[in-house]
């Protein structure tokens, strides 16, 4: 299997953008929002300051207000050459012009919103088919999500689904992703909006599928579609469902609650890692490295 040679930044949405004073920040996220912030690390790993970057707004529907914020935040980071691409429907995203922009940025950023407005028009286009093939041959190559931007970048996409019934069969609803990452399931703000039940049914249903629930704040970076780095101020969980022995889903009315034996679970904070294809955790860098 081919691997990936560019990078995926995927973020549990609500990110730091600088809308406050410095030390609020410090306070409130334990992060210093010019150091070590997620916007930040974005500029990084797309080259640094003088990097392309372009900021897609299709899921939001305060597109214009979102776009700007992303201008600003950037902007406080000493981004010079930050762009909104304001697509709102498949013919926007056919557009040559469009098309020639997102052939020699650095980076592309999904806005939050709703994620089935990004499957419905970028799936299947020639937009998503150069994204997918500059993430795979492109070394520098930077795609990022946040919230919707990031539970769309894989091929199996939690669109709906009640964080208080989500244990109850039928409540999570399932399709197709833009397919970045293969075996995923990305859910977003997910600790503050609970939404361990919703990824935990997603998972039992798909066993084959990874879970990854990304706090607000915080995110992963991913290299070679497997190496996963947890960044950002608060936590990224793991539910793996590779080992489950029991799980009664499969024979279940809509609307009973649903039991699972022996899920495993995994907790990361900034600087953890692990590999998606081990299903291995790693407290650090170097134990990372050895992975196999």
């Amino acid at each position: 299997m081919e691997i990936p040679k560019g990078k995926l930044i995927s973020i549990g949405g609500n990110e730091d953008k600088g809308t406050e004073p410095e030390p609020d920040y410090i306070q409130k996220n334990n992060l210093n929002f010019f150091g070590l912030q997620i916007l930040n690390r974005i500029a990084k790993e797309s080259g640094g300051h003088d990097a392309g970057i372009e900021v897609i707004t299709s899921a939001s529907s305060i597109p214009d207000e979102v776009g700007h914020n992303y201008l600003d935040a950037f902007g406080k980071l000493n981004c010079k050459n930050v762009r909104i691409m304001d697509i709102r429907n498949r013919e926007d995203a056919a557009n040559p012009e469009i098309l020639e922009r997102i052939r020699t940025c650095n980076t592309v950023m999904f806005s939050g919103g709703n994620q089935l407005r990004l499957t419905s028009i970028f799936g299947g286009t020639t937009f998503l088919g150069i994204l997918l093939e500059r993430y795979m041959q492109e070394q520098n190559f930077v795609i990022a999500g946040t919230s919707a931007g990031a539970m769309a970048m894989s091929n199996t996409m939690i669109y709906q689904g009640n964080s208080s019934e989500a244990l109850l069969k039928g409540e999570v609803k399932i399709t197709t992703g833009l397919a970045f990452l293969k075996d995923v399931i990305i859910d977003s703000h997910f600790i503050k909006r609970g939404r361990f039940g919703r990824l935990t049914q997603a998972v039992a249903a798909n066993p084959g599928c990874i879970g990854i629930g990304l706090g607000e704040d915080t995110g992963v970076l991913i290299t070679e579609g497997r190496h996963m780095e947890a960044i950002g101020s608060g936590l990224v969980i793991i539910i793996d469902g590779h080992e489950i022995r029991h799980s009664n889903i499969a024979d279940l009315r809509e609307g009973s609650p649903i039991s699972i034996e022996n899920l495993i679970v995994h907790v990361m904070a900034k600087g953890n890692h692990y590999d998606l294809k081990t299903r291995k955790f790693f407290a650090d860098e170097e134990l990372k490295n050895i992975s196999v």
